[in-house]
């Protein structure tokens, strides 16, 4: 049911919400230049890597020494603004119908995190990652890592369609306040470093 859910609305929304995704991506095209997409491998379900697409928000600007610039300088006041209003998310509704993401369900952090786990915290990866999530919706970008990774686990324990409902009616809201962009210091998060036990042998 929940993936006949998604794939139903994911459909729905990526035909109602083309003219603005090609508005979006015409305005990126002409303000950070080309590709408009920002696509990076993040681990699926069973950690199961495939490649997710949003809309790029930060350019590709570079130290002396060729070293990316940290996140804050490069991220554009376009780019800015479409985190604040989550429309970079849009795209990931082509994940979706791939059958890579859900609507709902543990947002897909970076590869290089998946060894830093602990057993609890790495099933997260039971379920389909979501474009939101309980922790976008209880905080997002705001609140500790382990808090999060505690959100994520709860909901995998928890999850049914109904939970899917409210989590993506509390998205709505969330959105129109645009709260929890960022954790304070940073464009988003900082980076995760572990929380004690991990997976490595």
């Amino acid at each position: 049911m929940k993936r006949a859910f998604d794939l139903l609305t994911a459909t729905m929304g990526l035909f109602l919400l083309l003219p603005l995704l090609l508005v979006v991506a015409l305005i990126l095209a002409l303000t950070v230049g080309r590709p408009v997409f920002f696509t990076q491998l993040r681990p699926g379900k069973g950690g199961k890597p495939f490649q997710m697409v949003k809309f790029r928000t930060m350019t590709n600007e570079r130290n002396p020494d060729g070293s990316l610039l940290p996140d804050a300088l490069r991220l554009t006041r376009f780019g800015a603004w479409l985190r604040s209003t989550s429309l970079d998310e849009l795209p990931e509704l082509l994940n979706v119908v791939k059958g890579e993401m859900s609507l709902v369900g543990p947002r897909p952090l970076l590869m290089e995190y998946l060894p830093l786990y602990s057993a609890e915290q790495a099933r997260r990866h039971e379920v389909r990652p979501g474009i939101t999530g309980w922790a976008q919706v209880n905080g997002r970008n705001a609140v500790t890592w382990e808090d999060r990774l505690e959100m994520d686990i709860w909901y995998v324990k928890n999850h049914d369609l109904w939970l899917d409902l409210k989590i993506l009616c509390r998205t709505l809201l969330a959105v129109v306040r645009r709260d929890g962009v960022n954790n304070p210091g940073h464009a988003t998060m900082p980076r995760f470093q572990g929380s004690g036990e991990t997976n490595e042998p």
